[in-house]
């Protein structure tokens, strides 16, 4: 006989099988929960990193307003000073404009008289430039002529002295002469010319200090040292050529005012000198003015040149001249 089952295990199988589905919704519903938590979390994140974006640019956008201010200012900068020099400009001309119309207001400097001043002024300078740089004595007695000319068409008894200074200075000019370097170049021609007369050979028959064999073979044969003098036809011929062209560079360093060049070949014309004549006499003659040449001064030595430019701009200016 099988034994029944007792009632009492049916409540207690119910009872756990509620307490399961009580647990499995409490659990859909914390998984639920977390859920809903991970994606509102992610929609934080996803919104911050968004706005961090936007404040970046932000800052990029506010970095090139920044770049482009500092651009235009310095570009305002730079046409303030550009302004600001104009505007110096302006004042230094009109400062200019107004010293103009002082001097034109000025009784004492009228139109014509400035303008003839200017032109005495103009002509001294060029005078005295001609002769202190070029060495043009008849350029600068051209141009002080023409400051005399113009200087007499002033009636100012003011500028007497001023007139009497030119005088002195022109007497000066024309005491000069030719001038130094015409002087060096004639002396340079005469010079060339007597190179022709100078003696190919010495005679020493009449010398009594020859030895006794020389003066004994003197009918016979003729003995000459040579002394580095220059015996052969073609030899000679291409010298003399060489000194010619020596004496056409120092005359072109003549014109040219050009001391050390006419020194240098003053020089190579000694040399070919003792190769082309033996010595003698006349050789020691020419090599003396040789020398003299080349020691003379080729610009004029005047100590009153410029001394009535300068006592016109001392005029000129409102102080005694010294």
């Amino acid at each position: 006989m099988n034994d029944p089952v007792p009632p009492r295990r049916r409540p207690l199988l119910w009872l756990s099988l509620l307490v399961l589905v009580v647990l499995a919704v409490a659990a859909g519903f914390a998984w639920r929960e977390w859920q809903s938590q991970l994606a509102a979390r992610q929609q934080n994140e996803d919104a911050r990193a968004q706005r961090w974006t936007a404040l970046e640019q932000n800052l990029d956008a506010l970095r090139r307003d920044q770049r482009a201010t500092n651009q235009r200012l310095q570009d305002a900068a730079a046409t303030n000073r550009i302004l600001r020099d104009e505007m110096l400009g302006l004042s230094q001309r009109g400062a200019l404009l107004e010293e103009t119309v002082e001097r034109l207001a000025d009784t004492e400097r009228h139109g014509a008289q400035a303008l003839r001043l200017d032109e005495v002024e103009l002509l001294l300078n060029q005078g005295e430039q001609r002769l202190a740089i070029a060495g043009d004595l008849e350029g600068a007695r051209r141009a002080y002529a023409l400051a005399a000319g113009a200087l007499q068409g002033i009636d100012d008894p003011a500028y007497l002295n001023l007139r009497q200074a030119l005088v002195q200075e022109r007497n000066a000019l024309d005491a000069l002469g030719p001038g130094p370097r015409q002087r060096v170049a004639r002396e340079l021609d005469v010079f060339i010319s007597r190179l022709h007369t100078l003696p190919h050979h010495v005679d020493n028959e009449g010398d009594a200090a020859s030895p006794w064999w020389q003066r004994a073979l003197s009918p016979l044969v003729r003995i000459q040292p040579s002394n580095g003098t220059l015996i052969a036809g073609s030899e000679r011929r291409a010298a003399e050529d060489a000194l010619q062209i020596e004496a056409s560079l120092a005359r072109a360093a003549l014109e040219r005012g050009d001391a050390q060049g006419l020194g240098q070949a003053l020089r190579r014309l000694d040399t070919w000198l003792v190769r082309l004549w033996p010595d003698s006499p006349a050789l020691r003659a020419q090599r003396r003015a040789l020398a003299e040449l080349g020691k003379a001064p080729l610009r004029p030595d005047m100590p009153e040149l410029g001394s009535t430019l300068r006592q016109l701009q001392a005029m000129r200016e409102g102080r005694q001249a010294p």
